[in-house]
């Protein structure tokens, strides 16, 4: 279960005023600079080249709605910083020539909502007793305000517990997945691991086995992020849902023939038929319709 937190607790009071100003973002977020000029066949590789940087974007969007998470100036002095080489990789910092102090952390990961896997790709390894009480972990979805072009969006961010989400991802590990062949599904934690460690401590959590390699991939300790991955892949971008955009997108990196092409989109509109109703299966058509004469200069 997610911790529970005292709700008079000043950090507590902060955790949920920063947790409503993540959630803010897509009002406020802004990327000066717009992309252009890159082949729709090559749009998967985007989050490599763009990632961190909309992320730094994140926590300069962060800090800006001060009036939102410190409304009665509570933290004055404390700012929101980024390493990638920490864990939380954001912290609530305040640093002076005599100390420095960290109130919250958040660990962030971008999530380029074209991605050809569907899902975010984050790998979330840390032991659950280095994160602090109030600490977050948050998936900020973004995308092109022109699909293949244009400046970067973002869409609603999937916020939960550090801690939770740690413990959730071990209990799914040893309890609920599946292994094959008797392999060992425990796992093991570094030794007094504790929240906010340098970047010389090892805070990872280990398991016995891990031949596919998927440990603390989140999307798969189902259901933790289920419902925030299907709403996000109902997003609409020039009118057409991100999940439609990534399977069109799919097919073309598997360099099938126009007709290859066409059959598949097709059987994609069938499909909606089954599943939605004649007249949603109808929009679908008309949609593949534009998308084949876009890509591909043949009549549909």
């Amino acid at each position: 279960m997610p911790p529970v937190l005292d709700p008079s607790d000043g950090l507590t009071i902060l955790r949920n005023n920063v947790e409503s100003a993540l959630l803010a973002l897509p009002g406020h977020f802004a990327f000066d600079n717009p992309v252009s000029g890159i082949n729709a066949t090559d749009l998967f590789n985007l989050n490599t080249l763009m990632g961190a940087g909309i992320e730094v974007e994140v926590v300069r969007a962060l800090n800006g709605l001060r009036d939102l998470w410190d409304p009665d100036n509570d933290w004055k002095g404390y700012t929101f910083e980024r390493s990638s080489q920490a864990f939380p990789d954001v912290r609530l910092t305040f640093r002076s020539r005599e100390r420095e102090d960290t109130k919250l952390g958040i660990e962030l990961k971008g999530w380029f909502t074209f991605a050809k896997e569907g899902v975010p790709s984050l790998r979330y390894q840390v032991s659950p007793a280095a994160c602090a009480l109030h600490d977050m972990v948050c998936v900020v979805p973004w995308y092109l305000s022109n699909a293949v072009s244009g400046s970067p969006r973002v869409a609603k961010p999937w916020v939960e517990s550090a801690r939770y989400a740690a413990e959730w991802r071990d209990y799914w590990w040893e309890h609920v997945r599946r292994e094959k062949g008797g392999k060992s599904k425990a796992v093991t934690y570094p030794v007094d691991a504790a929240p906010y460690p340098s970047k010389a401590e090892l805070v990872s959590a280990v398991p016995a086995y891990d031949g596919g390699k998927n440990f603390g991939r989140l999307p798969r300790c189902k259901p933790l992020m289920d419902a925030f991955i299907d709403s996000t892949m109902a997003l609409e971008v020039l009118g057409i849902p991100v999940s439609s955009w990534v399977y069109f997108l799919k097919q073309h990196t598997d360099q099938a023939s126009p007709e290859e092409l066409r059959l598949a989109l097709e059987t994609r509109a069938l499909k909606a038929m089954r599943e939605r109703g004649e007249q949603e299966a109808e929009q679908v058509v008309s949609l593949v319709e534009q998308l084949v004469r876009a890509y591909t200069g043949n009549d549909a």
